[in-house]
C-alpha cells in the first residue's frame, strides 16, 4: 500500500500519517515513513525518543554529491538525473517501533539559487519507494504534491487529504485536488480530522461534495495532549487508533486506482 498524505498545515496531517503507520506495521507490513514536510515532527508522532537525532537526508551533502555527481547548491553544471537511490533505506533509515524513517528536511527553493541535485536524489528516491511492491509507504508531505510526479502515479493507491471542519482546510483540499488533477492523479481520498460532532461531518461532506469520504477521526484531548508534551500519538487514545483501524479497514479494501472522486470543477458547481 502506497499512501500520500497532505493537507493544510495544522489538520492533524502529520499525526494521522504517523497512525497510518503504526497500524500498518501492528498488521504485520514492512513499513517505510517519510516525512517529506519541511516543518518534521514525524519522527516525534512516531514515538522516536530524541527526534532531534533523526538528519534529514538533505544534510548528508556527502551522499547527494556522491550520487549526483555534484556538491549540493551547485548552479548549472551536469548531473545525474538517475542517481542510485535502492541503498538509502536500508543505510539511512531510522528505525522506529519497527517503522524505517526517512526525513527528508527543507530543500530551498527560488531565489536562492538551483537546488536541482538535492530534489533530484529526493524525488528518485521517492520514486523508487512508490515502486517498491515489498513495502507499504506512508509519504506526510506539505499542503501540495510537489514530491510526487507523473512517473509515480501508477504505484500510488491513494491522495489523503486531511481536513479539519473550517473554509481554510476545505480551500486547500480543494488547491490540492486541482493540482493532483493537473498531473493525472485521480486516486485521491478524504480523511475528515478533528471532527466532534455530526454537524462538522456534514458540514465537510458539504463544502466538498462529490470527493471520495474515506474516514472521520474524532477530535480528541488526549491526542493534542500527547502532541504538546512531544509524545507518540499512538497508546494516547483508543478511540482514535479504532478511527484509523477502520480507515485502513476501508484503504486496504477498496480497489487499486478506484476513487469516487469528481473534478475540481465538478466540486465547485456542486457547491454554488
Amino acid at each position: 500500500m502506497k499512501l500520500a498524505v497532505t493537507g493544510k498545515g495544522g489538520v492533524g496531517k502529520t499525526t494521522v500519517s504517523a497512525l497510518l503507520a503504526r497500524t500498518l506495521a501492528a498488521r504485520g507490513r514492512k513499513v517505510i515513513a517519510i516525512d517529506a514536510d519541511p516543518d518534521s515532527n514525524l519522527a516525534a508522532c512516531l514515538g522516536h525518543p530524541h527526534p532531534e537525532t533523526v538528519r534529514p537526508l538533505i544534510e548528508w551533502r556527502e551522499l547527494i554529491e556522491e550520487r549526483t555527481g555534484v556538491s549540493p547548491g551547485t548552479t548549472g553544471g551536469m548531473f545525474r538525473l538517475n542517481p542510485f537511490v535502492a541503498d538509502i533505506p536500508e543505510r539511512y533509515a531510522v528505525d522506529v517501533g519497527g517503522i524505517k524513517l526517512l526525513v527528508v528536511g527543507a530543500v530551498k527553493k527560488g531565489g536562492s539559487g538551483c537546488y536541482c541535485p538535492e530534489n533530484t536524489l529526493l524525488r528518485a528516491l521517492i520514486s523508487h519507494l512508490f515502486m517498491d511492491a515489498e513495502t507499504a509507504l506512508v509519504l506526510d508531505m506539505e499542503a501540495g504534491i510537489e514530491h510526487l510526479s507523473r512517473g509515480t502515479l501508477g504505484s500510488v493507491d491513494r491522495l489523503l487529504m486531511v481536513v479539519e471542519p473550517g473554509r481554510r482546510s476545505v480551500e486547500t483540499a480543494l488547491r490540492i485536488q486541482t493540482m493532483a488533477f493537473d498531473i493525472g492523479l485521480r486516486q485521491i481520498g478524504v480523511v475528515g480530522n478533528k471532527v466532534r460532532s455530526g454537524q462538522d461531518a456534514d458540514y465537510l461532506k458539504e463544502a466538498l461534495p462529490g470527493l471520495d469520504f474515506l474516514g472521520l477521526l474524532p477530535f480528541d484531548d488526549r491526542i493534542r495532549a500527547a502532541e504538546a508534551a512531544g509524545r507518540s500519538a499512538w497508546g494516547s487514545s483508543t478511540e482514535m487508533e479504532r478511527a484509523v483501524e477502520t480507515l485502513v479497514d476501508v484503504l486496504e479494501n477498496t480497489p487499486k486506482g478506484k476513487s469516487g472522486s469528481d473534478g475540481p470543477d465538478d466540486i465547485r458547481g456542486k457547491r454554488e
